[in-house]
């Protein structure tokens, strides 16, 4: 097992994991390779190609915005989006850019920001090519990276058959599938949340393991709480208009009737699932669970773990750690890229990592939380990517009120058993790789097909 939960949960900003966070890393990267190299003082331009589902959805998920802030030295954890809304104004109305905040070049958006929309490198469909050229114009230095879901970023040498595994010390319970999970688990006598904390540890000393846990959980409910209290209208041409905190009058208004309602959870469920998607779609901080299309189907389970189950700290880290290491298994075996294979790798995912997780919680066997995890992802198989108009918010913000729903559910269905099913987990994650494989192109984060071309329709 090398994914950590801190790899699945990290601080960054919206509208995506994929095509936001991940460019910006591409880009501070290759501005590490220039000053290795001892080019950055030689560099005059540099000129970024955007290829395939990076082109055809860049300009609604903010691609642009994140090479120039990259490519100015900010980083996804640490960025203010207010002082990123201010460089990016400065670099389009000067046509100067501070590569790394320090060495000034010339930027034109027009000239130096490639978008090759109908081109698709074979490594994977979120790729970008930087080229840095010297005052004469001769090419200096080139790499190719690829964003392949979660803000994961990967260069052109540690994509495909020969990639090298990716660093991190030996754990003591480590696995692969959910066959070894369960194996490695029961031979131990730990649940899966026990082992994945040891494995944590094995990396960072366990008091900074459970405090990370606690800051992604802070983090996720700060989200919920800016999301409930902001309203007007999400950027882009589609003129969404917020309704989180609209809902949350409603809920708080209409609390006596509510009362005798028993599904009234659900819709307190819905509005912490919309309020960060539509923080996450306003370009705000969030935390990627996995990612940032599906960044809040975890939090609003989480939150309604911790308000109707009466949550503890030991529980949250308990359903955060049984979380990560289902999404880990995606992760190694399969995708959690929209591009790659749809929106059953971002919100299918993170369905099945939140009913695991909220099972976990609540005191299941380990053989049930595989149960919950498989049964979320079983009735998510096939779901598209077709953000209409390339915007992370229509099927998008609703898509995760519903995905929490159903991980709610899928944790109740296995919880009625004792975990004996007939499909595996390992099974139904090799089905979901095989059907984003067969699936379209059309329905991968391109907004070629589905919603994306039937606006008029909806």
């Amino acid at each position: 097992m090398t994914v950590s939960v801190f790899d699945l949960f990290k601080l960054g900003i919206g509208p995506s994991s994929s095509h936001t966070m991940g460019p910006m890393t591409a880009a501070c990267r290759f501005l590490g390779r220039l000053r290795e190299a001892g080019l950055l003082t030689r560099t005059a331009r540099v000129e970024t190609t955007l290829y395939a589902s990076l082109a055809l959805t860049g300009r609604g998920h903010a691609t642009d915005r994140a090479v120039i802030l990259g490519l100015s030295g900010f980083e996804p954890s640490s960025l203010d989006p207010d002082a990123a809304d201010r460089t990016v104004a400065q670099v389009r109305e000067a046509g100067r850019l501070r590569l790394g905040g320090d060495q000034e070049v010339a930027f034109d958006e027009a000239r130096d920001l490639v978008w090759e929309g109908r081109t698709r490198l074979p490594q994977h469909p979120n790729a970008l090519k930087f080229e840095a050229f010297d005052a004469e114009g001769r090419p200096i230095a080139e790499r190719t990276y690829f964003s392949i879901g979660g803000g994961f970023v990967r260069d052109e040498d540690e994509m495909g058959l020969n990639a090298p595994a990716e660093p991190g010390p030996a754990v003591p319970y480590p696995f692969e599938s959910g066959e070894q999970m369960l194996a490695v688990t029961g031979e131990a006598g730990l649940s899966i949340a026990e082992a994945m904390l040891a494995n944590e540890t094995a990396r960072r000393p366990r008091a900074e393991v459970l405090a990370g846990l606690d800051d992604i959980a802070v983090a996720m409910f700060a989200c919920i709480e800016r999301g409930v209290r902001t309203d007007g209208v999400l950027p882009g041409g589609l003129k969404v208009q917020r309704r989180a905190r609209q809902v949350l009058t409603n809920l708080m208004c209409d609390a006596d009737r509510r009362i005798a309602d028993p599904l009234a959870a659900l819709d307190w469920v819905n509005l912490w699932a919309l309020a960060v998607n539509e923080e996450n779609a306003a370009g705000g901080r969030v935390v990627t669970a996995p990612t940032n299309g599906a960044a809040g189907l975890l939090p609003a389970v989480l939150r309604y773990y911790d308000r109707f189950h009466q949550g503890t700290p030991h529980g949250r880290q308990t359903f955060l750690l049984t979380a990560g290491a289902i999404g880990s298994l995606y992760k190694t075996n399969a995708s959690i890229s929209g591009a790659e294979v749809g929106c059953q790798g971002e919100v299918g995912v993170a369905c099945s990592m939140a009913a695991a997780g909220f099972a976990a919680a609540l005191g299941a066997s380990n053989a049930q939380i595989e149960n919950a995890a498989e049964i979320a992802m079983e009735h998510n198989l096939g779901l598209t990517c077709d953000p209409i108009g390339g915007l992370v918010q229509i099927p998008c913000i609703e898509r995760n009120a519903m995905g929490a729903v159903k991980a709610i559910d899928a944790c109740r269905l296995a919880m009625l058993g004792d975990g004996q099913h007939s499909v595996s987990l390992d099974k139904v994650i090799a089905t979901m790789k095989r059907t984003g494989e067969d699936m379209s192109a059309i329905y991968k984060e391109t907004s070629l097909g589905g919603l994306a071309v039937n606006l008029a329709e909806c």
